[in-house]
C-alpha cells in the first residue's frame, strides 16, 4: 500500500523541506460553497518571495498524468497547487542534492471538497500529479513567477530513480493500481 499525506496526518510524516499544505475553509450556506483560495494576509503561504504573480488553472481526465514519464521542476518559481473539482494524487521528490530531506519521496491526496488545502511546492523538487476522481480534475496553480519555459526542467522518471518508501522505483502505475484496480470498487 501507497502512504499518502493528507491534512489530517501530515505531522505524522516527514515532509519534504519547504513543503507545505495550507487547510483552507469551506464556508457552505443553502446557496453553494465559497472557499478563499489565496489571500495577502496568508503569511506562510504569500508574502516576501512568495508574491503572486500569476494563476491558472488545468482540467485533466481520470487516471490521467501530465506527462506520464516525467518529473516537472523550476528553477525560480514554487508551485502553489489547489483542487477545485475532484480528486489527485501529486508527488513531490526532493532532488536537492543540498537538502535535509534529499532522496524522499511524498505523495499527497488533494480532493476538493473534503478538508481542502494548498500545497506550496518548493523550487528544484521533483513533482507531477495524478487524477484520481471518477470524474475530471480542475487544478488551480498560483506560482510565484509569471510561467518562463526557460526556467522549467524535466527528467524522466526513469533517469531520476525515485523510490517508494519500501524501496520501488515509484511510478504512476503504483499509483494507479491503487485507486483504480477492481478490488477497490
Amino acid at each position: 500500500m501507497i502512504e499518502l499525506i493528507t491534512l489530517k496526518n501530515k505531522d505524522k510524516t516527514e515532509l519534504i523541506e519547504g513543503v507545505m499544505l495550507y487547510p483552507l475553509k469551506i464556508n457552505k450556506d443553502k446557496s453553494g460553497v465559497l472557499v478563499e483560495t489565496l489571500r495577502v494576509d496568508w503569511p506562510q503561504i504569500y508574502g516576501k518571495k512568495r508574491e503572486f504573480f500569476m494563476q491558472y488553472y488545468s482540467v485533466t481526465s481520470p487516471g490521467a498524468v501530465r506527462d506520464e514519464n516525467v518529473w516537472h521542476y523550476h528553477f525560480v518559481q514554487e508551485d502553489r497547487f489547489l483542487v477545485a473539482q475532484g480528486a489527485i494524487v501529486t508527488a513531490i521528490a526532493d532532488n536537492r542534492r543540498d537538502s535535509k530531506t534529499f532522496g524522499l519521496l511524498n505523495l499527497f491526496y488533494m480532493q476538493a471538497d473534503v478538508n481542502p488545502y494548498i500545497l506550496l511546492i518548493p523550487k528544484a523538487t521533483l513533482h507531477g500529479f495524478l487524477v484520481v476522481s471518477n470524474d475530471s480534475a480542475i487544478l488551480l496553480n498560483f506560482p510565484t513567477a509569471l510561467y518562463n519555459p526557460k526556467e522549467e526542467g524535466r527528467i524522466l522518471h526513469s533517469r531520476a530513480q525515485i523510490k517508494l518508501s519500501d524501496g520501488r522505483i515509484f511510478s504512476w502505475g503504483l499509483v494507479r493500481k491503487e485507486f483504480f484496480s477492481s478490488s477497490n470498487g
